[in-house]
Parts: structure tokens; sequence; C-alpha cells
């Protein structure tokens, strides 16, 4: 009757290489096997689970009575092969152990460091018990034979290796397969890493700064008999932010800085204020390059009012007179009061009437009710 036993195997190895151990006790204990090999041989997915490794169970120590039985119940023997364990008088130990068990068929040597057969003790990997014992000679898996250009993939060689040793199959039935994985792994690794590189570039790209121009765009009828645009005031509303500059050309373009990418295509508040021009205050959507509309006051320049008095400084009602062509009349009080199309308009203005002889026919545009124009 087959003996059953715990463990498919037990971890030989120098606390110096700790490290190694833990690594290859979880490679294999999660190691899966292909569907097809486990129906064959009636394996479990995970054939090798599980496997003892001292530090997760018991602290590490001489051979006492547990440890024995750890040994006993262990199928395979796994030495971890380096000049600090060739040097371990306890791995010596477990190996003699272990063979005189009568399973010297079943131990299995994983070279992470050192060379086999050396002659140079600071250099030997395997134990002396090996020789002492008489263990047949065994290659082992070697993580450092050079199969590959990459070190990565001869270690991953070693690992199929031990497998395949420990399991009793043939190696490139697994490795082929193995191989196959890791180039999908690779792939999807790559898939990855392209996708975080992208998103990363996304959000860059959504977050970094962007300069805003805002040109103006006059909507009223340009007269150039009138002043110039001047010290206009552009104002960009963002939401926890605000931003002006000031422009003294229609032809000159509003810049502002360090806008962050992620408001483009959001609504942003635009306001424009200048003397003798309509203030604008308007919502639209952030790019890059925006155009506003802008006009003049009509009544800047277009609204001129002032009083007609006759030489005794008495109001002259009723009488017509011509401002720039547009004909208005004086009311009771003598008020003339004209609003001036802005394509006749000026800064000042010329006055006839064919009905008062006028003694004062110039009247600056923007006049008031206090301004006085007197006949003789």
């Amino acid at each position: 009757m087959e003996q059953q036993f715990k463990y498919f195997a037990f971890i030989s190895y120098s606390t110096h290489d700790t490290k190694w151990g833990k690594r290859i006790h979880k490679k294999l204990e999660s190691y899966s096997m292909p569907a097809t090999l486990c129906c064959k041989h009636g394996w479990k997915r995970k054939p090798l689970n599980p496997i003892f490794f001292a530090p997760y169970d018991i602290q590490p120590g001489g051979l006492t009575e547990e440890l024995k039985n750890r040994l006993r119940q262990s199928r395979n023997l796994i030495v971890i092969c380096s000049p600090n364990s060739a040097q371990s008088y306890y791995v010596g130990l477990e190996i003699e152990f272990f063979h005189q068990l009568g399973r010297t068929k079943n131990i299995h040597f994983f070279i992470i460091d050192g060379e086999p057969n050396s002659g140079d003790e600071s250099a030997e990997c395997f134990n002396p018990k090996v020789k002492q014992l008489g263990i047949p000679e065994i290659l082992g898996a070697n993580i450092h034979e050079k199969v590959y250009r990459w070190p990565w993939l001869n270690r991953e060689r070693a690992y199929v290796q031990i497998v395949t040793k420990l399991l009793g199959v043939e190696f490139d039935s697994i490795w082929q397969r193995h191989r196959r994985m890791l180039r999908q792994r690779i792939a999807l690794w790559f898939i990855g890493m392209a996708a975080v590189l992208a998103a990363l570039i996304g959000t860059w790209l959504t977050n970094r700064p962007v300069d805003v121009e805002v040109s103006l765009n006059e909507t009223s009828v340009h007269n150039k008999n009138l002043p110039p645009l001047h010290n206009a005031v552009v104002t960009l509303m963002l939401d926890n932010e605000k931003k002006t500059d000031t422009l003294n050309t229609l032809c000159s373009t509003a810049t502002f800085t360090n806008i962050p990418a992620s408001m483009i295509g959001k609504e942003v508040r635009v306001q424009f204020k200048c003397e003798d021009w309509c203030n604008t205050d308007t919502t639209l959507l952030l790019s890059k390059n925006i155009a506003l509309s802008i006009s003049r006051d009509i009544n800047a320049f277009g609204h001129v009012r002032f009083t007609m008095y006759d030489s005794q400084v008495m109001p002259v009602a009723g009488k017509t007179i011509r401002i720039a062509g547009v004909e208005a009349k004086s009311n009771a009080q003598g008020v003339v009061d004209a609003i001036i199309p802005i394509e006749k308009q000026s800064t000042v203005y010329n006055l006839t009437s064919s009905e008062v002889s006028l003694v004062d026919t110039i009247k600056d545009a923007k006049c008031g009710d206090s301004d006085a124009v007197f006949t003789k």
C-alpha cells in the first residue's frame, strides 16, 4: 500500500537563503498544472500543495523530533543549494535523515548560487553530506544556467525543472506551456502599462495649463471719427479665480495664462468694460481662442442735449436746429434733445438753423442741459 504523506515536499535551506526559501515555497505551492495532465494523473490543479517551509510552522533549530516528523511526512526533499547551505550543519543533518528514510531518489536540488563539485569550499553549492552519503550525481535545477539571454527567463526555467522533477513528468511538456503563459503575462503587462501610460498622459493633457486669448469683435458700425478704444478691461472669471487684462486697441488680444486645461469646454463668465463702449457680461464655453462681441455706447457721443437762449437769456422755444444733419426742435424750456446715429457721430458737432441765427455753431458731443447755445 502506497504511503500517504502530509507534505508534498520539505524545503531544506540555510537561514542566509531565507528569501529564496520563501520564494520557491510560494512558487511551488501556487503552481497550476494543465487540466489535461491533472485528469491523466489524478492531480489537483495545484498538485504541489502543501510544502513544508520551516519559518511558517516551527522555529529553525536542530533536528528535533518535531522536525524529524515533518521530514517523515514529506514525499520529497528540496535542498536550496548555495555556499551557505553547503556549509550548513543542519542542512546536512536533514539530507542525512531523509536519506536514512530510504527516499534518496526523492531528494532534489535547486541551485541559487555557487557551483556544483567546484573543489573550492567558498564556491561549492552542494553540502558535503551529498558526497559522503553517495547520493547519485544530480545536476539540479540551476537558476544561473545560461540557456537564455535574460536571467529572469533562466530562473523561470529552473522553477519548471524542479516542478517536473517533483512530479516525474517531461520537462518540455510543461516548459512550452509555461513559456506561452509568460508571453501572455508580458503582453498583458505591456497592455496594462500602455493603459496606465495613456491614462497618465490623458490626465496630464487634461490638467496641464493652457493660454486663452480673447479678441474683440466690434458689432456696431465702425466710425473713425470717434475716439479709438483705450484702457478696455477684459475679465475672465473661472470657478475660483478671476483674471484681468487691459487692452488699448481694438486689434489687440487679451491673454490669460495658466488656465487648467480641464476648464476647456466648460462655461465661464467674460466681462468687458471700457469708457464710451457698452459693458459686456456674458457666459460662454471656454476655448483657447475667444472672439468677444462688443459695441459702442450709442449715447456716449450720440445723445446731444443743450438749452437755446436769446440775447436776453430767455429760452428760445419751437425752433429747429440741425445737428450733423439731424433735425431737432427746442421745447417750451428751450431744450434741444437729439439722438445722432452712430455713423454720423463725432466728438463735436456743427449746428445750423434756417429759423434763427446762432452765435454758437460748434458744440461738444458730450454736452448737457446746463450747456447753452445763444441766438442773435
